[in-house]
């Protein structure tokens, strides 16, 4: 599937090839953040095999003016959008967000996948040779104890995916967390022990307005709540958020919002 998409993907648990497609053409702000890709513009898709056939599911990063070609050429290509919409707020330029959804020959789908990418500015092909990463200014060990979880460094972010404890599934198809159904938490620093905060939560119903309630009561803003699928179960809201604060202080909230969730355990 790399070969056809024009970028390489990971083998990732559950047997899912993810390819990662961080929109690094975009230059976005938001607040005065310069906004990293891996903190609010990576697109990414990922394929899981069924038999012969394969599921694909993604959610693809868009300008405006992308929207439109990229809907069309899936469209016509057998994919079903499954929701178009923001996940920040005042960022300029404003970025879309396009869930997929695929099922059919993973080659016939990454072929109209590449198609639809090529619409767009989207950086193709293996990643080039770029200088070691600087460590993080950030202190990541203690963002790893506050929210009980390892995070882990990528782009100049530092990176959570907490699984929820329940079986999900889309059409009744197992979902692993690769397929986008972990709770993901990114921080960038943004100097001083500061970071700007962006991800999403991903929630049962009854979870919503209790986790609403306690990350406002942190100081950090809920941007959106919407579903990225059609036919899950059991039924998933998203929310996603926005802070710039001390990272400690915002782990802390983003612990409290966590305490709300059935997660798994470890």
């Amino acid at each position: 599937m790399g070969e056809t998409l024009g970028k390489p993907g990971t083998e990732l648990p559950g047997s899912v090839y993810r390819v990662a497609l961080p929109r690094s053409d975009l230059k976005v702000t938001l607040d005065g953040v310069a906004i990293k890709p891996a903190l609010a513009l990576g697109s990414w898709l990922a394929f899981l095999p069924m038999g012969k056939d394969a599921m694909v599911m993604g959610d693809l990063v868009l300008t405006q003016e992308e929207v439109e070609p990229v809907m069309k050429r899936l469209i016509e290509g057998g994919f079903e959008i499954t929701a178009l919409h923001n996940h920040l707020l005042r960022a300029e330029p404003m970025t879309m967000y396009m869930h997929i959804d695929g099922h059919g020959d993973p080659v016939k789908l990454a072929q109209t996948l590449h198609a639809a990418l090529l619409l767009t500015k989207t950086p193709l092909g293996a990643p080039a040779n770029a200088a070691p990463p600087k460590p993080l200014d950030l202190d990541t060990a203690m963002l790893d104890r506050i929210l009980g979880q390892t995070g882990k460094a990528n782009g100049g972010v530092y990176q959570f995916i907490i699984p929820r404890a329940e079986a999900l599934t889309s059409d009744t198809i197992a979902l692993p967390v690769a397929m986008g159904t972990g709770s993901a938490i990114n921080f960038q620093p943004t100097g001083g022990g500061k970071a700007a905060i962006a991800g999403d939560f991903v929630l049962i119903a009854s979870e919503v307005n209790p986790v609403i309630r306690t990350l406002r009561d942190h100081g950090i803003a809920v941007t959106a709540l919407h579903n990225h699928m059609l036919n899950d179960q059991p039924r998933l809201f998203f929310m996603h958020f926005w802070a710039n604060d001390d990272a400690g202080r915002l782990a802390q909230g983003l612990k409290a919002a966590l305490d709300q969730m059935n997660l798994k355990k470890g």
